[in-house]
Parts: C-alpha cells; structure tokens; sequence
C-alpha cells in the first residue's frame, strides 16, 4: 500500500478546516437571523417621525451688491415615537437650512446639554432659530427666482436635520444611531407685523437612518 503524501494530508487539512470555518460562518448568520426576527416580532420597531409644525419668516433680504442674504426663520418641529415598547434618547439634532441649493444657517437644535428620552407613543416639540447674515453668491437665476418668490411672498426653503439617538428597551439602553432628516418647506414671508398672504401648511418631512 502506498503511503499518504504529505502535501494530499495537507490539503485533506485544508479542505476539512475550510468546511468547519463555513459551517460555524453559516450558523452564525443564521442564529444573527432569529434573533433579528424574534426582536422584530417581539418590539415591532418604527421609525420615529418628523415635522414641521410651524414657520415664521420674518426676514429674507438679499443685497446684491454685498451678496449679503439677511435672515430671520423659526422653525417649530413635532417627533413622534409611534413604537409600543421602545423609548428614544436624542442626544443632539443639528439643522440645516438651504435656499435653491445653497446653504445658509446651520444651529443646533438639541445638544447633550438639553437632550431628551422620548417615551412610547408620545409626541415632542423642538424648534429651531436661524437668525443673522451670511455672504452666499446667487447666479442670476436665482436672483431671478429670489425676486419672484419675493413678490409672490412665499420662499421654499430646504431642512435638513442630523441627529444622534439612542434607544431603551425596559432598562437596556443600546445604540448610537444616526439618522438624517429632510424636509421642504414653503414659507411665507412676513415682515414687521404685516399680514400674511398666505398661511403655511405643516410639512412631514422624510426620516433616513
């Protein structure tokens, strides 16, 4: 009987450790899988939503002779956590905000210092200030469109919103998830009390995590 190379008893090696690494790689995707399934059956998680509630445009002038854009926008926001179970921490959510593809003011709207939990079935209000100047360069186009929405007296405005959360299911606190939050936004201009033309409509904005 021929004896066994020692390169064959090494491949059979090979060959046997590949399989048992496969094998454990398999289980444990499928043991990752009912897991999943079980927390999705148990928790039944949902996404939490956004809105705008209310807006208040009190100053949008822009010079073009400076290209400077004054501003004064306040932006209310509604979160709601529709989920049965699970509760939300938002440590901190940043705003944004653009006019014809071209940001403007950045604030914070929560930070650690005033971060919440947001329990079950429960609805939250945030708001947002952006006030101040900022130098932004306009083509003629949106020169062009910015006068018309002036006359008009509505400007649409883009949101954006990022924010960093946790959750708490019974007393696990689990996660440091991030999510971004866009939202257009038609809002009327009013300045120095004079009366609105047109009323703004709430807005449900888009939740991506």
């Amino acid at each position: 009987m021929a004896p066994v190379q020692p390169h064959n008893r090494c491949r059979r090696c090979c060959c046997c450790l590949f399989s048992i690494i496969w094998k454990l790689l398999l289980a444990i995707i499928i043991l990752v899988g009912l897991i999943y399934l079980i927390f999705s059956l148990i928790v039944q998680p949902r996404a939490f939503k956004f809105s705008v509630k209310e807006a208040k445009l009190t100053q949008f002038n822009y010079t073009t002779t400076t290209n400077t854009l004054r501003y004064n926008l306040v932006l209310n926001f509604t979160a709601r956590n529709p989920n049965k179970k699970l509760n939300f921490y938002y440590d901190e959510v940043e705003g944004h905000v653009s006019y014809h593809g071209t940001r403007f003011a950045s604030t914070d709207i929560i930070t650690w210092l005033n971060s919440f939990r947001q329990y079950t079935k429960s609805t939250n209000l945030m708001s947002g200030v952006f006030s101040g100047q900022r130098v932004v360069v306009f083509d003629q186009d949106q020169v062009s469109d910015f006068e018309h929405d002036k006359k008009e007296g509505v400007f649409h405005i883009d949101v954006k919103l990022y924010t960093k959360m946790r959750f708490r299911l019974g007393d696990y606190i689990f996660g440091d998830n991030k999510s971004n939050i866009k939202c257009g936004i038609d809002v009327p201009f009013c300045s120095n009390g004079t009366k609105l033309m047109n009323a703004f409509e709430p807005t449900t904005c888009d939740v991506h995590f």
